[in-house]
């Protein structure tokens, strides 16, 4: 299934210059959610990992998803203040502004997901904070790989992912 046919682009948004890319097309298609669920949980090797983390907030949905089908536990990795304490955090920077993200400590092993990897701000933020939160970060994952933007490897291989541009 070519999963490119359900993501809408809609350019300048949230900014001037930026071409988002909508994944609300694949998510309200059964059919393609399904598979991309399927064609996602294949690429990683669950093996110690007792949690899947979602980055807030598409990546809740395919970590959830997976947790699910998986049967193991999903973390929501949050944006500041959306927690109660006690919290850990890390700031940093955007394509185009900063955020911070909090999640609670834990420790075990978990598979970080998002929807997008464009520059690889929130995802290196991810892996750091979910390490200084006590987690051993076993894999990475997106939906969406923007390869044009970046170079990003997790554990000298690229960030697994069903969809690249």
């Amino acid at each position: 299934m070519d999963l490119k046919k359900y993501i809408r682009e809609v350019q300048d948004f949230p900014v001037p210059g930026v071409l988002f890319r909508d994944i609300s097309p694949l998510l309200a298609e059964p059919t393609a959610f399904h598979f991309a669920i399927e064609q996602l949980g294949e690429k990683f090797n669950l093996s110690g990992v007792e949690a899947f983390v979602g980055v807030e907030s598409r990546g809740f949905i395919f970590a959830s998803a997976l947790a699910i089908k998986f049967n193991r536990g999903f973390i929501p990795l949050r944006k500041a203040g959306k927690l109660p304490p006690p919290v850990v955090g890390k700031s940093y920077k955007l394509e185009y502004g900063e955020a911070k993200l909090e999640m609670n400590r834990g420790q075990g092993g978990v598979v970080i997901l998002d929807d997008v990897l464009a520059t690889g701000g929130t995802l290196n933020a991810a892996i750091d904070l979910c390490c200084q939160a006590g987690f051993d970060v076993v894999d990475v994952g997106v939906l969406i790989n923007l390869k044009f933007l970046n170079s990003m490897t997790f554990k000298d291989r690229e960030v697994k992912s069903l969809i690249t541009y």
